[in-house]
């Protein structure tokens, strides 16, 4: 793979400084009582021209008295002031800065944006972080560079969060749940340093385990796609949260294409592509980083759920639906074992409900646990929750605790706890459980897609070569062509499309159709929907019958389009669009007039392989219908496969322009693949 790497700036001394510079008053003040809260080793040196002393901490009058070039600064001063400082830090070889300051770029009026761009001048090869930006934490070595509360402890080694909003990584830091975090840190706008430079300058602490981002927006896609190349190649996954998932973020469209292709569609697509695996809740975020930092992916999709409720075992089952967990059987050997230790009034399915009969003899449960263990499974999992211990016991419970411990010991397997609810495992016994190298999951629904999200981290296949990309940013004026001119540059291409003739009236049409064999399909050209419009009329036998229907459509657009009918066939969707971020994804789908009723789609990012189009292809529903169904005859998946290779290279060849592209119907047959209609929007040049 060819490096995509653009040229980093070094992160490592603003991430773990010997020595903090802080710059303001009340926010620098806030920053100051955390380090000391941490206990943070190194040098802390207040700046201020008529404060003594902040927080306890003698002031400098102003930044030439810093006694030596700081390795981290905190900028709590207003936007103009923030320039300047960064500026004096840069020329003085501070090792980076933390932006507080708002107004910049994110101003609603953008009145802040020339500010922005001062500010990235100002610093130079210096690393800053932000503006609008809170800062970092990082547990490993005790730095927070922070203005606020936050729940992190010191840990030795541990998960990274990334992302842009503040207040969503303080809320993660108060999580409960056991998960260890060493870094926490924030890009603010990402002036300067993105969400992938810090996602990278943590992959490369050895310290960390695994990286989850919230990201907002990708930011410089190069340089997203080489540190998700790093974390392949370092072992790390990469658990991603993307924001913006609502219809609200697409482009204004006119195909049926772009209303399937979203924008959290495609975002998707280029997260699987780089090997990220994506979750779409908090609390599967922080479920899954858990159980990614306690062994990795899982090495295939075998779970076993072993609980002592009917209720649970179902809720178990039905929760798995439409994910990669397969509760798989038990092996022979494993069943037999069960039936001896459990007796006939169980019954040994998966999942497994023990019964209680056994409850309290944490011998017999540790043989169950055992025999269960053993059996081969990805992965156990054992449904538990305590009771409340401010107004309950939780002693009767101790023989769970005590049996899935031991099990887990004796057989060495993957184990998991799994409570249905977050609150009914506490912080001390999800220790316990840790320790002994059983993960602790809290939720059922965040559990069971931690779980999904493991499996799919085992899985993922990347493509070698860079995602294809047009400019990003929002389109400009558009033209949209003609489905003859659309056609005429498909095929061109080599795309097969029917023989057509065009012209501008009804005896014109009738005229030129004297070419075409019968029968043929007449339509009215201008039209982004022409059925909708009632702009196509199919299967006219002869020339009275396309001469009457001409008549009809000339005057619903700017022209008449007359081809040969095409034998039936399944009928697909295949277009490509272009989203803000200049990314070009391959959407394959059920086509024809029901594309966006069925819904049965899927997107690829371009360019991708002949192979990886097949495998899309064969996973949506309409894939039967190409194998061949109840005698009907498949089609011929080589042509198919062609016909979606010749749309790609022309969206390839045509990216600094394209905008959204679609041919629908693309009739895939046993004697080939022919592209009934075409819709191309071009940027005007």
């Amino acid at each position: 793979m060819r490096d995509l790497s653009p040229p980093a700036r070094d992160l490592a001394r603003l991430l773990r400084p010997k020595s903090v510079a802080l710059f303001g008053s009340g926010w620098a003040e806030n920053v100051i009582v955390q380090l000391r809260k941490v206990g943070f080793p190194g040098d802390i040196w207040p700046i201020h021209p008529k404060r003594s002393e902040i927080a306890g901490v003698p002031c400098l009058r102003s930044i030439e008295d810093l006694p030596s070039a700081p390795d981290a600064a905190f900028i709590g001063v207003n936007r103009e002031a923030s320039v300047e400082v960064v500026r004096t830090l840069s020329g003085m070889g501070a090792g980076g800065a933390v932006c507080f300051a708002a107004g910049f770029k994110e101003t609603e009026d953008g009145s802040g944006a020339d500010l922005q761009d001062r500010l990235v001048e100002a610093a130079g090869g210096m690393p800053i972080l932000g503006p609008n930006c809170y800062g970092f934490l990082n547990a490993l070595d005790m730095v927070t560079l922070w203005p606020d509360q936050h729940g992190l402890v010191p840990v030795s080694s541990g998960v990274a969060i990334v992302g842009q909003s503040s207040n969503v990584a303080i809320n993660l830091t108060m999580q409960a749940r056991g998960l260890p975090i060493a870094y926490v840190l924030m890009a603010g706008n990402q002036a300067q340093t993105g969400l992938a430079a810090l996602a990278t300058a943590a992959l490369r602490d050895p310290r960390v385990t695994t990286v989850g981002m919230h990201v907002e927006g990708f930011g410089d896609i190069r340089a997203f796609e080489a540190m998700a190349a790093e974390a392949r190649a370092l072992g790390k996954p990469v658990v991603v949260l993307k924001a913006g998932r609502s219809a609200a973020a697409q482009l204004a469209t006119l195909s049926h294409t772009a209303s399937l292709a979203g924008a959290s569609t495609v975002a998707s697509a280029f997260l699987q592509r780089c090997g990220c695996v994506e979750v779409t809740s908090l609390g599967a975020f922080l479920e899954t980083l858990k159980l990614l930092h306690h062994g990795g992916p899982l090495s295939g999709p075998k779970v076993v759920s072993v609980s002592c409720s009917g209720g649970e075992a179902s809720l178990m089952a039905d929760g798995a639906e439409g994910t990669a967990i397969q509760w798989a059987p038990f092996p022979d050997a494993t069943r037999q074992d069960l039936r001896d230790i459990l007796g006939p009034i169980v019954t040994v399915a998966n999942p497994l409900d023990y019964h209680t009969f056994i409850w309290g003899d944490t011998e017999r449960m540790t043989a169950t646990f055992s025999a269960v263990l053993g059996g081969g499974f990805d992965l156990g999992v054992f449904v538990l929750d305590m009771p409340r211990p401010d107004r309950c016991s939780q002693a009767g419970y101790r023989c769970a605790v005590d049996a899935i411990l031991a099990a887990r010991k004796a057989t060495g397997a993957r184990t998991a706890v799994l409570a249905t609810l977050p609150e009914t495992l506490g912080e001390d016994l999800t220790a316990e459980f840790e320790a002994g190298g059983v993960t602790v999951l809290h939720g059922m629904a965040d559990g069971l897609a931690a779980i999904d999200a493991a499996i799919r981290a085992g899985r993922l296949a990347t493509s070698p070569e860079p995602a294809l990309l047009a400019h990003a940013g929002a389109v400009g004026t558009a033209v949209t062509l003609s489905e003859a001119e659309g056609k005429a540059a498909l095929s061109a291409c080599g795309l097969r499309v029917p023989a057509s003739v065009t012209a501008t009236d009804a005896e014109g049409i009738v005229a030129a159709a004297g070419t075409l064999r019968f029968p043929v399909a007449i339509k009215a050209l201008g039209l982004a929907h022409k059925s909708e419009a009632g702009g196509v009329v199919l299967g006219l036998a002869d020339t009275q019958a396309l001469h009457a229907a001409a008549i009809r459509l000339a005057p619903l657009g700017t022209g008449l389009l007359a081809e040969e009918m095409v034998e039936p066939g399944t009928e697909l969707l295949v277009g490509v669009t272009r989203d803000a971020t200049g990314l070009l994804s391959l959407t394959l789908g059920a086509g024809g007039v029901q594309a966006e009723i069925l819904r049965d789609s899927t997107t690829i990012v371009l360019p991708t392989p002949r192979e990886q189009v097949r495998d899309a292809l064969m996973g949506l529903r309409i894939g039967a219908l190409l194998r061949g169904f109840r005698g009907r005859p498949g089609a011929d998946m080589d042509a198919l496969l062609d016909a979606i290779g010749a749309i790609a290279r022309y969206a390839e060849a045509e990216a600094s322009r394209l905008v959204e592209l679609d041919v629908n119907p693309l009739i895939a047959g046993p004697s080939g693949a022919v592209a009934v209609d075409a819709l191309i929007r071009l940027e005007d040049a």
